[in-house]
Formats: structure tokens, sequence, C-alpha cells
């Protein structure tokens, strides 16, 4: 057995049972998809500690936060599903076992053209890498039933609100300045969107969605 398999299970037993994940789908999903795949060369003996691993502006996403926030967005195997930030696409891969289809959105042409070669690998069929602005989202795809960002944002960009579908959910981490950030899940019901926090995180911003700098004069 291959250290990695073994690795994968400790990750599935030791910090996402451990963290309160139980939905079966999702375990699963994260106890068959190699990450190690999807992590880049240097950090590929990192790609199970339960820690942020981050790369060229995106975030590899420790995996009990990244499963506590899937599950929490509660992804069926009816929903389409974009994944903002895919990097090189190991939670669109995780998010492909769970659902129908999956677009992964990434606006590095390079990690995105790896994500592409890493998901075919993978036999992620129904996953769609698209090339584009991660704040615009992909409106030509929408409405997606589930958005989930890979990665803290100071404030998710409206554009991927209005690409929810009617009783969609959106799942990021908030954060603001250097402190802890907030995992969030957004529902839309009635053309409205509402927001409740379901638990802390210090994930790392997405490069592009750090707080804005405000200048004094």
């Amino acid at each position: 057995m291959s250290e990695y398999v073994v690795q994968r299970a400790n990750m599935v037993e030791c910090q996402l049972r451990a963290g309160r994940v139980t939905n079966s789908a999702l375990l699963d999903a994260m106890g068959s998809v190699a990450r190690e795949e999807f992590a880049p060369i240097a950090l590929k003996p990192m790609a199970y500690v339960d820690e942020d691993l981050r790369f060229r502006g995106r975030v590899l996403v420790e995996p009990m936060v990244f499963a506590r926030l899937v599950q929490c967005a509660e992804p069926g195997p009816d929903d389409y599903v974009l994944d903002v930030g895919a990097g090189l696409g190991y939670s669109s891969a995780v998010l492909g076992r769970m659902a129908s289809a999956v677009v992964a959105l990434e606006s590095d042409r390079d990690l995105a053209d790896r994500a592409r070669k890493a998901l075919a690998e993978t036999a992620s069929d129904n996953v769609l890498v698209v090339e584009g602005s991660l704040e615009a989202g992909c409106p030509e795809e929408a409405p997606f039933n589930v958005i989930v960002i890979e990665g803290a944002v100071a404030s998710v960009p409206p554009a991927l609100l209005e690409q929810l579908a009617e009783g969609g959910r959106l799942a990021a981490v908030v954060r603001s300045g250097d402190g802890l950030g907030r995992a969030t899940i957004y529902a839309k019901r009635s053309g409205t969107v509402s927001a409740r926090t379901v638990f802390d995180a210090g994930t790392p911003y997405v490069a592009g969605f750090e707080p804005k700098q405000e200048f004094v004069f």
C-alpha cells in the first residue's frame, strides 16, 4: 500500500471524522480522490497535512475546513456546481463525485491546463474547466445550485450571488483583515439571498479577493 493511500485514510479518520464531517458521500469522495495528484510537485509530501497549502495565488484548503464547508453547502447528485479558484482541480474532483456536474473556474491559464490534465487522469469526466475572471463567475453556464469559493474573500462578489439558482447555496470563508475568517453559507430563497455563519477558519485569501486598501490623505 502506497504511503499516500495510508495518509489519505488517516486524513479521513483523524481529520474529517474527528472534525464533525459526517456526510458519507463527501467522506467517500475525499477518501478516493488522490489529493497529491492535484498539488504542485514541491507540496506533494504535504498533501494530507491539516493546513492550507498556498501556491500561485491559489489555496488548497485545509482538508477539514474544505470538508466542513462543502458539507454545509450540501451538494447533491442532481446539483450543478461552480468551483471558483479551482487551482489544479482537487476541489472540483471531490465535488464532481458528489454532484451531477461541476464547472471549475480558473483565471490562470497554466493552472487551468494542468487542472484539465489532472482531472482527465482521475476520470473526473463530469468536470468542465473554464478560464475566466473569478470575480465575474461563469454567467454563460449559470445558474448553479452550489457555488464554492476555494479560499477566503473579503466579500463575496455580487456576480457570484446573482448566478445562484433558486434554492442555491454559496459557500465561502469571509475575512476582514488579519483575523479569523467566518465560513459562511449564502442561500437564495424567493430571489432573496440570506447568509449564516457556520464556523471560524483561518483560511488564506484567494489572490485578488483581499480587502481593498484605503488611502487616507
